[in-house]
């Protein structure tokens, strides 16, 4: 296909608001695509056009308010260093070339090219609509937990502004075991069951002691359930869902116009922190400590599955969310050039926040006098909520500020990545049933994740959130992110979605691309989920082990979402209306008929130039076939 005939006729076919300019083309009644099917009927049956960005920059906004968040604060510092330090970026940035970046620019491509959510998109292959669906379940499991750590951020927030900050003092019940943050000690992170049981323990710090005692009030285990929420953490899930809700309620019109701060404010901050970090005495061995390599690790499998897990979840990929955003674009904006900038800016934004976070915990392991920078650092939530408040409140001169800035910080990029996973939900559901209007579907969610929320901020909540996190998003996201992958690059066809993308934008497809598409990448994810489950080991929270009814529970929640898959599979080849068997499922794995471009004039032109593309193909052999996917 000729580049330069295709921009032409992408022009004659949309103006510069992208709408279609009817009177340019000629519509012939008896193309294929325009013919009286089910699917053009239930088509026509949309009440109203689907919304476009106000502009292409909030696209971008929104990705980077999307893909730029809570994992790149508090996951990417603690898993580099967990991992090698400087020697992980090796496998990151390739991982990131390999896996990252081909899977968001095939996600982009997609989602434009049909203006399909991430359920309907899989028109493309219905027998697969299973993975779109799935992926929606897994999506709006993530969406009720991390709001409630917006809940718990709030809280953190809220409590800044006093004066000695909370967390740096004892309270009198833990004067036996507490040692005070000004007073310059710390331990290593202690679980509710340590403090409770030992009379001969070490001291644990009263930022620790704030946030499992005050914040959490964490219970030793859930053998006898998870108690009742927390009324402080209510108030804050309340707020963060109504936050969610107003700027979702009319779609991209509103979370559009929202994006230009949700992504742009938390860079100012984290600018301020990191300046603030590196005047501090300490920093410069705590950034040292982190971007240290320790070469020996570089071949450790553990490592590479960090690397991919890390790229995996901190771009949000196989979610759906960069489906749904992209349905939103006009049909020529230029994805290719925003894929590179979101996963480029999403590392660069990750090294930024380690070198903030690993500044100050410089800072702190220099107050307290010790040379063992990794006795200050916790995993996870706790690098969040118990090592940076902890260095915060040994700063001399208004530590408030710096608090303030940091848990605001945390809140704008929640919120941002919230967005998105709630607009995908909505936007799944509103693609099915149409009429059900944008803030009604939005308001509905937000109830019911609120309430569904409530789980997470009881004395057991964490356990909850561990385990919802592992088997709700981990395995249920890895294995239909996997089964996407050959979907697009085999059944649908590398090949044949090179050909959407040059009659979309006008340009060729590279090799990298075609090889990352069809045999580098999905390779990789499925070594990556055979050594998931060669080296599982049963979930744990803090080294406690879970009662065999949560394990139940997590079995459960992994079984709905997977099994999605086959049962939509069956449902596709049944309603398929093949008369043989055979026919039924041919039919269910070819795209539908009105697959394509929305704009019907784009359609049937589409239509025509895939047919003459791909019938001199019909009835080549297997490996003439697998070679022209590939190649071309």
């Amino acid at each position: 296909m000729d580049t330069t005939q295709r921009n032409h006729q992408n022009l004659a076919f949309v103006g510069d608001d992208g709408r279609s300019t009817a009177s340019t083309v000629e519509i012939s009644t008896n193309s294929p695509a325009l013919r009286d099917n089910s699917d053009d009927q239930e088509a026509a049956k949309v009440p109203e056009e689907r919304a476009t960005w106000g502009k292409g920059v909030e696209f971008l906004m929104s990705c980077i308010a999307m893909s730029v968040g809570l994992g790149n604060v508090w996951r990417f510092p603690f898993t580099a260093l967990d991992n090698g330090g400087g020697a992980f970026l090796i496998p990151y940035l390739i991982v990131l070339f390999l896996i990252g970046k081909p899977i968001y620019y095939l996600e982009m491509v997609i989602g434009q090219f049909s203006s399909r959510g991430s359920v309907k998109v899989f028109d493309l292959c219905p027998a697969m609509k299973g993975v779109g669906i799935g992926q929606v379940i897994s999506i709006s499991l993530v969406t009720t937990y991390y709001v409630a750590i917006m809940g718990i951020t709030l809280r953190y927030l809220y409590e800044s502004f006093r004066s000695p900050l909370p967390w740096s003092e004892c309270r009198p019940e833990w004067e036996s075991f507490c040692v005070a943050s000004s007073l310059g000690n710390t331990s290593q992170l202690a679980s509710p069951m340590d403090m409770d049981s030992l009379p001969q323990r070490q001291p644990v710090a009263s930022a620790e002691l704030y946030f499992l005692k005050e914040v959490l009030h964490e219970k030793p285990n859930i053998e006898e359930g998870i108690g009742l929420p927390n009324w402080e953490l209510v108030i804050g899930l309340f707020i963060a869902w109504s936050c969610v809700f107003f700027i979702i309620r009319r779609g991209v019109k509103s979370s559009g116009k929202a994006s230009y701060f949700l992504a742009l404010f938390p860079y100012v901050i984290m600018g301020v922190l990191l300046v603030r970090a590196v005047t501090l005495p300490g920093s410069i061995d705590g950034i040292y400590y982190f971007i240290k390599p320790q070469w020996g690790k570089i071949l450790d499998p553990k490592v590479w599955y960090a690397a991919v897990t890390q790229c995996f979840y901190s771009l949000s990929v196989c979610f759906g969310n960069i489906i749904m955003y992209s349905s939103f674009n006009k049909f020529g904006h230029n994805v290719h050039r925003d894929a590179t900038i979101v996963t480029g800016l999403d590392t660069m934004t990750s090294l930024l926040a380690g070198f903030t976070i690993f500044g100050i915990l410089g800072h702190l392991a220099h107050e307290i006098g010790t040379d063992d920078i990794g006795s200050v650092v916790k995993g996870g939530a706790g690098l969040a909520f118990i090592s940076y408040p902890d260095a915060i409140a040994k700063f001399k001169n208004l530590p408030q500020i710096f608090s303030v800035l940091f848990f605001l910080m945390l809140f704008v990029l929640g919120i941002g990545s919230n967005i998105a996973m709630t607009s995908c939900s909505v936007t799944a559901i509103r693609d099915r049933f149409p009429n059900f209007g944008q803030w009604q579907c939005s308001l509905l969610i937000a109830v019911v994740s609120f309430f569904i929320g409530l789980m997470y901020i009881t004395p057991g909540g964490q356990y909850m959130l561990t385990l919802v996190d592992f088997f709700g998003a981990s395995m249920i996201a890895l294995v239909l992110g996997i089964a996407e992958l050959y979907t697009i690059g085999w059944i649908y066809g590398t090949d044949r979605l090179c050909k959407d993308i040059e009659f979309m934008l006008g340009r060729k497809v590279g090799l990298y691309w075609r090889l990352c598409w069809s045999i580098i990448t999905p390779l990789i994810m499925t070594v990556i989920l055979i050594y998931f489950y060669a080296t599982y080991q049963p979930l744990t929270y803090n080294n406690i082990v879970y009662p065999n009814w949560a394990y139940s529970i997590g079995w459960l929640i992994t079984a709905f979402g997977i099994l999605q898959l086959p049962i939509w599979m069956i449902v596709a080849i049944v309603r398929d209306p093949g008369q043989t068997l055979g026919a039924k499922i041919r039919g269910a794995f070819t795209p539908k008929k009105n697959w394509g471009p929305s704009d019907p004039l784009l359609r049937e032109q589409y239509h025509k130039e895939i047919e003459n593309e791909l019938t001199p193909k019909r009835g080549q052999g297997i490996w003439a076939a697998i070679k022209q996917n590939i190649f071309g």
